[in-house]
């Protein structure tokens, strides 16, 4: 596996990444069996800085996603809102169309990174947002006082506000699944947490994230094109870790500009020529 960890040019940057974060940063320096159940807010294993240490012991989540296979469906981000409940107009999961410098279009998938380096982690001044051991930058909805200096610090722009109060059923709902967590209130900052709760509660049934559906992100399971992968990190037969050994090419989104080491890694466009992700 070569891992360049960067993703840098302007193709790769969205237009919600094209704002200008970083300046703002240096500023403020089937059925479902788990429907319902409740987001993991407890102290237990969680981290309140955003360092990227790893200990080397139990289970490190992450992601891969393949752009060759994204067809760009959305399915991803309908799936997250169908889980989460969320209104059309927010998402955890952003894809976006980009171009190649050669004219050739491709799709970009993006959820949070789950950085371990994760600059909202550092900003939060309630620690509501945090770092679970695992590596899941989690947030706590009663800690959140909706300063949002979490999103604005955040350069992938993978979080949104809740403006209003929750919808009754999100209109993604039932046609890619049915609502797994309570819903936030209004006023807080919200994220991707890699469907935390499936993970936690498929671990206590004994199944493998990544491997089985129900202990599986929902935007995983609700690929049709087996673009993303999931799994352990740290073990290297699971579906994310067997990615990235098998790729010629793994990069991460913008890593080597902001040394946010991600947790999620993407496999670029098979153009030797036209690298959107190492251009720049």
């Amino acid at each position: 596996m070569t891992d360049e960890n960067n993703i840098t040019n302007e193709q790769a940057e969205q237009p919600g990444v094209r704002r200008d974060f970083l300046k703002l940063l240096g500023a403020i320096a089937g059925a479902t069996v788990v429907t319902q159940a409740a987001v993991v807010t407890t102290q237990a294993g969680r981290k309140n800085s955003g360092g990227g240490e790893d200990t080397g012991t139990g289970p490190k989540w992450g992601m891969s996603i393949d752009i060759n296979k994204c067809i760009g469906c959305s399915y991803c981000t309908y799936a997250c809102q169908a889980v989460n409940n969320l209104a059309e107009d927010m998402e955890y999961c952003v894809v976006t169309t980009e171009t190649l410098k050669n004219g050739a279009e491709y799709f970009l998938s993006r959820p949070c990174m789950q950085c371990d380096e994760a600059p909202c982690v550092h900003v939060c001044m309630v620690a509501a947002t945090y770092k679970r051991d695992d590596g899941i930058v989690m947030m706590d909805y009663d800690l959140c006082v909706g300063c949002r200096y979490c999103q604005v610090a955040c350069p992938y722009d993978a979080r949104v506000f809740n403006w209003r109060q929750p919808v009754e059923l999100s209109p993604r709902s039932p046609d890619f699944g049915l609502q797994e967590v309570p819903n936030r209130p209004r006023g807080v900052v919200e994220k991707c947490t890699f469907c935390v709760h499936r993970i936690d509660s498929g671990l206590q049934r004994g199944m493998v994230p990544g491997v089985d559906a129900l202990a599986t992100p929902a935007c995983v399971v609700a690929c049709p094109t087996g673009a993303r992968a999931f799994g352990n990190l740290r073990d290297p037969h699971s579906p994310v870790s067997q990615v990235l050994s098998e790729s010629k090419t793994v990069l991460r989104l913008r890593d080597t500009e902001l040394s946010t080491a991600p947790n999620v890694y993407y496999v670029p466009p098979e153009d030797q020529n036209h690298n959107p992700f190492t251009e720049g």
